[in-house]
């Protein structure tokens, strides 16, 4: 039996339900990660005793499932999409922000699918967008490609955005810090493509790149389906 199939139990002393114990362990995650997550401190967030807990959720595994299924619905378009392109579009971007809303969510992507009515509802919001416009099997790998390069991406920012808060350094501050090294190894001449890539390369922010590089995978995807 999954976490969807178990009914909600009924009120006790401390009135609990599913929604008050997502929502108090979204928090825990928002402000210190998936490790500070645990039953026995969402328990102790609900001033409720950690027992109380298991007549809801069997497992820590269970309570994550109950998380993404919740940022899931941010992600949720609030309009039919008015195309596939849009219908992608809106899916990545809309996992982006929720990622940097919620952090830890970047250690969950890409797994196994989202069982929960939020994730099953933007899974069918996505593939309707598609649907007839190539075979079955096409629609699944356009949207698996596109889902592979922005569960890469967020992982990459949100992976950049732990280093600054761990090494107290920006990204521009890290690459002036070690800015002396590469410019050593960058004199040898034996990396003459990377150096005309730092040199010459044009930087953007983490959106901007995210947008190019989304935009650039719809183009395959379109000449695919196409």
């Amino acid at each position: 039996m999954t976490v969807w199939d178990r009914p909600e139990q009924p009120n006790r002393p401390v009135p609990l339900d599913r929604e008050r114990i997502v929502a108090a362990a979204v928090a825990l995650a928002d402000e210190g990660g998936l490790a500070a997550v645990s039953l026995r401190k969402v328990a102790a967030r609900l001033n409720a005793g950690p027992m109380r807990l298991y007549g809801y959720i069997s497992t820590k595994d269970d309570l994550f499932d109950l998380m993404v299924d919740a940022v899931y619905a941010e992600i949720l378009p609030g309009e039919r999409p008015g195309d596939w392109r849009e219908a992608l579009r809106s899916l990545a971007h809309g996992t982006r922000r929720a990622a940097l809303r919620h952090e830890w969510l970047a250690d969950l992507l890409g797994g196994r699918p989202a069982l929960g009515p939020n994730g099953l509802a933007v899974s069918e919001a996505t593939l309707a967008a598609l649907d007839g416009l190539a075979d079955v099997d096409t629609v699944m790998r356009a949207v698996e490609t596109v889902s592979a390069y922005f569960t890469g991406a967020i992982r990459h920012e949100i992976t950049e955005l732990r280093a600054e808060r761990a090494t107290g350094l920006s990204k521009s501050e890290w690459q002036r810090d070690r800015g002396p090294h590469v410019t050593r190894m960058l004199a040898t001449g034996r990396f003459p493509a990377l150096a005309k890539a730092v040199h010459d390369g044009t930087h953007v922010d983490a959106e901007e790149s995210f947008a190019t590089g989304l935009e650039w995978v719809l183009d395959a995807v379109a000449a695919r389906l196409g």
